[in-house]
């Protein structure tokens, strides 16, 4: 396996950091490109795991740092830039990762792909399912854990506080911060809301998507899967018997092999991605 860092431009100029792992052979491979969620970065816990066991069964992953995430490129799993971190919004999200995938084509510094499959997880699953949905380029879809709507990140009686001050918090239970959201965001959903509905999109996908969901998942209910999968019924609906929002991995990850949930994850993506 190879493994290449590259930095491109996001939203507002600020940059996207990214690698890509390949097999060890020259030949023209598909792509995954993984898209992290809320809170998340390319190399949380069990990602670069998960990167090099797809590189082994014969495809290039491509992960990256949403410009907006709240890690510079100083650091790789410290949320050193929280002034970034609050004007995210989802807007700028779907940005990215249009300048990503388009990126990914170019085959500038790397052999072009021969196609582009993009797995999402829990508000990156959302932000797959619209990209998904307007965008021919991508070939196939997975969602792991996926949020249905993007305000079910923060509670309804929280918007009148918001719209007074300005901002609110989200505690990070890992880190202990307190991660600042602007009214950016919410805004922008607000102004862009037809756009940034996840279950109209998923109403518009054609591309083949598998849905996978943990049975237990706390933080993205399994009904809010059941309830993408209604919305389309060429999709298709695993569920992971007891698992969990991450499917059994964590931050920091000290083991050398995949959790057994989220090897099972991979495993049915795979074949998914596989099957003509």
């Amino acid at each position: 396996m190879k493994t290449y860092t590259y930095k491109i431009t996001g939203a507002s100029n600020k940059p996207i950091a990214l690698d890509i792992s390949s097999p060890d052979r020259v030949e023209q491979f598909p792509m995954v490109i993984f898209v992290h969620g809320f809170k998340g970065f390319k190399d949380w816990g069990t990602h670069n795991l998960t990167a090099a066991y797809f590189a082994q069964k014969g495809f290039q992953f491509l992960k990256f740092n949403f410009s907006h995430n709240g890690i510079s490129l100083k650091e790789r799993d410290v949320f050193d830039d929280l002034e970034s971190f609050s004007e995210n919004t989802f807007s700028k999200q779907l940005y990215d990762l249009d300048e990503v995938i388009t990126f990914a084509l170019s085959g500038e510094e790397f052999r072009a792909p021969s196609k582009i499959f993009l797995i999402g997880h829990s508000l990156g699953g959302g932000i797959s399912i619209i990209q998904t949905s307007q965008d021919p380029r991508v070939h196939k879809l997975v969602t792991w854990a996926s949020l249905s709507r993007f305000n079910n990140l923060w509670k309804p009686e929280q918007e009148t506080i918001w719209k007074k001050e300005g901002i609110i918090y989200s505690k990070n239970s890992r880190t202990k911060q307190d991660m600042p959201l602007k009214l950016e965001i919410l805004e922008d959903f607000e102004h862009h809301s037809e756009l940034l509905q996840i279950d109209a999109a998923g109403k518009k996908i054609t591309q083949p998507w598998l849905i996978i969901h943990g049975e237990n998942d706390p933080s993205v209910p399994l009904e809010q899967a059941m309830e993408l999968h209604r919305q389309n019924h060429n999709s298709r609906l695993l569920q992971i018997q007891d698992g969990d929002h991450v499917f059994g991995a964590r931050h920091p990850w000290q083991e050398t092999g995949l959790p057994q949930q989220l090897k099972e994850v991979c495993d049915l993506s795979i074949d998914f991605l596989r099957t003509e």
